[in-house]
Order: C-alpha cells, then structure tokens, then sequence
C-alpha cells in the first residue's frame, strides 16, 4: 500500500519533543487554533474550531455531521479525501479540475453532476476541495475559486476546505480559502503535517462557521472524534502560536521545498514529461504520455516505485483517469534518507547542490527519461 500522504522530507522540528511534555488542554488548543486563523484573515473564536488525531479523522467527523449520502469531490484528489466517505457507505461523486490548476472543481461540471445525481435519488451535501492540491501542488486562483463558490451554493453544497498545504504556497502566488468567499457555508479543516507537526504525530484543526448550523455541525463532529492526548495538544498549541523558533523552521521548510521543487519540475519536464510548476506543497504531478509509454497509471507507477526505491503513486490512487500514465512525485524523499541528510538539505543556502540531493534529482530525471525503454 503507498502512502496517502507525500512526504515532506524534514527532520523533526527542533521545538516540537520539548513541548511534547508540557501542560495543555482541549482550551488551550482551541484558543491557539483560533488565533491561528486569525493571523490569516480568518476572525475565529475559540468555540469554533474542533481537533483530531489527523485530518482523515476530522474529515470523517466532519461528514459524519453533514448527512447526505453522497460527497463530491474533485479529480484528482488527495486520496485520504476519499477514505471517510467511504467508511460511511457514501457514494462518491468526481468532478474534473479545470486547467488553472489548483483541487478546485470545475463549476459547470459541479452543477451538472450534482443534478444527474440528486435526478438518480441521491443526496450529495458536501463538496470537499483544496485550493492548495494535493497531488497536483498547484494552487486555484482567486477568480476560479470564486465561480465554484458561487457553483456550490447554488448547488446546496456546504464546502469543506482542505487547507492542508496553505501554509506551504510559494511567494507571489495567490491563495484564497473558501471561508473568505462564503465564510457561513464552509469549514475549513487543516492537517498539521504539512507544515507544523511531525507526520508521525497525526494532528488536525477544524474551523466551523459561526451561525447556528456551525454551531450544530461542530456539536456532531466533537461528539464523533477522540480528543487529542494532552501531550500531543500541549506540543500543537504551541507550534500554532508560530513563535520565532517555529517560523524559522517552516520558513526554512517552505525555502527548501520551493528550491527543491522547482529542481525536480526541470528534471520532469527535461525527460519530455507534461508537469504544471509546483505552486505549493512538497510533489508534482507529471503526466507521462508525451514519454512514448504504453503503461497505464498503475503501470507506471509500478516501474517508477521499482526504478527509484520510493512511492510513486499514480494518478488512479487520486481518482483521475486509470488509462493515463499519471503520477505525484513526491519531493521530501529528494532532502534525503534520514534525519542527518534531512538536516543538511535543511540548512543548506543552496540544497539542490548538496550532493545527496543533486545526485536524487539526476536519478529522477534519468528514470523518466528510461521510462519508455523500461
């Protein structure tokens, strides 16, 4: 099984185990989460947001609250979207991505699909979307995400907004959250794994709008989650404060990621390969075709796992087409093996010098470049 998940590439935070031991509660995190928020424009009162043990928990809770018997998403998705849905017997509704960029849908396909489904009896009451895309990396303009607001209430969709990677979008791009544009029909649900906490400590926050079916909605959720072990809310209330030691390592993670992806772009679209810029997160999505391959999405994902040593999870994992040779490159596994490595690619002025991560970036594009002859 791949992982649902790409993977960062970092070493543990130097401030996350020294908090791991101090004393905070369910107040302290919610009030930390608010604050959050509130630094990015988004005015958030304690009593709004929730907490799980990983954003598939939170989601699952989420949905649980809303009903229906359909979700709709984008395609391509991140996998984990899909999980929740379908461990409450929910039938999944794909709408395609439009060209921007971004795991927005496009609006007239959301209408369209939403109203062959409820003509078919079913009941879809949630649109789950990212404006900053996993897998893809790239994130929805301003003027996209709009239409599919606008496309979604007309729709009678509530939005859940994936705002996993928010935090991880390159200087000069533009991001809006749904919460902005319709901010009493969205809830935006962030995994801290992207960015704040160590993957191995599955964190996440939700912010429910602030009217009564908010209220109501976040009532549902708490009652089907876990509360987070104090240690682990202890060390998440303090990285959501963003103090200086906090910021200098995200602020070097987003530097490292940002040098490293647009490496790893160039090794991509170098081979012949079709790959959009990386506009936030740590992957690529690279479609394979113009390589000459006759292998399908499963194929090539196979050959490139086999070739490289690593998860190269295709296109299929994401609910976009089977037949494409589609893949998400992650690019943490580019910093390096281990902590040591990790550290080094971390630090350095220049990481795609480094040599561990020159010599990951010339295999990458070697194997590409072998894929049709493989």
């Amino acid at each position: 099984m791949l992982a649902a998940w790409p993977d960062p590439g970092l070493p543990a935070p130097p401030y996350w185990a020294p908090h791991l031991a101090a004393p905070a509660g369910t107040e302290d995190i919610a009030a930390a989460a608010a604050t959050y928020w509130g630094r990015r424009g988004l005015h958030t009162d304690p009593s709004q947001t929730a907490t799980a043990a990983g954003g598939e928990a939170l989601l699952l809770a989420v949905l649980t609250a809303i009903g229906g018997d359909a979700v709709v998403l984008a395609r391509p998705a991140a996998a984990w979207h899909t999980v929740p849905g379908r461990m409450l017997g929910r039938r999944t509704l794909r709408v395609q991505t439009p060209a921007e960029g971004g795991g927005a849908p496009d609006p007239f396909a959301l209408l369209e699909t939403v109203r062959r489904a409820r003509e078919e009896g079913a009941d879809p009451r949630a649109l789950v979307l990212s404006a900053a895309d996993d897998p893809t990396g790239t994130v929805t303009p301003p003027e996209p995400l709009h239409e599919v607001c606008e496309a979604a209430t007309e729709a009678g969709l509530l939005l859940v907004s994936d705002e996993t990677y928010s935090d991880t979008v390159r200087h000069g791009v533009v991001l809006l959250s749904p919460a902005e544009i319709l901010p009493d029909r969205t809830v935006v649900l962030t995994d801290l794994g992207a960015s704040l906490v160590p993957p191995a400590w599955p964190t996440a926050i939700a912010r429910f709008p602030s009217t009564d079916q908010g209220a109501r909605l976040r009532t549902e959720a708490l009652a089907a989650v876990v509360a987070l072990p104090e240690p682990v809310a202890a060390a998440a209330a303090y990285a959501l404060g963003e103090p200086e030691d906090v910021r200098a390592y995200t602020d070097a993670a987003k530097r490292l990621h940002a040098a490293v992806g647009a490496a790893a772009h160039q090794a991509v679209t170098g081979s012949g390969a079709l790959c959009r810029p990386p506009e936030c997160g740590f992957q690529l999505y690279a479609d394979l075709a113009s390589l000459g391959t006759e292998r399908d999405a499963a194929g090539v994902e196979e050959w490139l796992t086999r070739r490289l040593g690593r998860p190269v999870p295709g296109g299929h994992r994401f609910g976009d087409d089977p037949s494409a040779p589609r893949v998400r490159i992650d690019v943490g596994p580019l910093c390096g093996a281990g902590e040591e490595q990790r550290r080094a690619a971390l630090r350095a002025e220049d990481p795609v010098a480094v040599p561990h991560v020159a010599a990951a970036l010339r295999e990458l594009g070697e194997a590409l470049s072998a894929l049709s002859d493989g």
